[in-house]
Parts: C-alpha cells; structure tokens; sequence
C-alpha cells in the first residue's frame, strides 16, 4: 500500500523510528518537480548499489549508521549527521547497523521530477 505524499504546509514527523525500525520500509514522503524527500530504512548489512542522482542530495542519518561511499572514499555517518553528495557523482550506502536516513534530492530546473532522479 502506498503511503500518501505531504501536502504544502503539512507537518512531517521525521523523528526516529525507534523499536518500530524492525518493521519499516523505504518510502517517499513527498515529490514536487524540483524536490524529493524519501525515508530510506536499511537493514543491518544491507547496500544501495553504486548509483547517481541528477540533483544534489542530502543524507541525515535518523537512526543507526552507514558507510557512504562516494568520491573514492567511504565516510561513516551516524544519527544526528548529515553529508551532501554533488549532482551525479556516483556513490553507494553501506548499512553498519540497522538504520533510517532522509533523502533530499534537490532536482535542477527542467529535468521532470522524481520519476528520472536516479541513473
């Protein structure tokens, strides 16, 4: 079942997930045309695969930790942290424990929004 996306001037709760991690999914949280902004939960071990995004993002770790990869080095970041990842610059996210992050894609002008964010 898909979750409904945020509307303009609602409030999101992003806190942690805390024991309710075990049983959360990856989902979007809102899509306009030029912005993107998903809770992505990993497992323990679990990879996102080396991949580019159009737009410049953002990763805050809520919960847990994961190695980012990107740029040919590997930094680890843990709740509260947050890293910005340039425009189409590869990289690849390594669970070191079971983990949330927000995702925010920042799409450049005149690419169509979230369907084409990903290469």
């Amino acid at each position: 079942m898909a979750l409904p996306h945020a509307q303009p001037g609602q409030p999101i709760d992003i806190s942690p997930l805390g024991p309710d991690l075990a049983r959360a999914a990856s989902h979007a949280i809102l899509k306009t045309q030029s912005l993107e902004l998903m809770r992505i939960v990993l497992r323990r071990g679990a990879e996102l695969p080396p991949h580019s995004v159009y737009g410049e993002c953002t990763l805050l770790c809520l919960e847990g930790a994961v190695a980012v990869d990107a740029a040919g080095s590997s930094v680890e970041l843990r709740a509260h942290q947050i890293v910005l990842l340039p425009a189409l610059q590869e990289h690849a996210v390594r669970a070191l424990e079971d983990t949330s992050l927000l995702l925010t894609v920042q799409l450049p002008p005149g690419l169509p929004g979230s369907a084409s964010s990903t290469s």
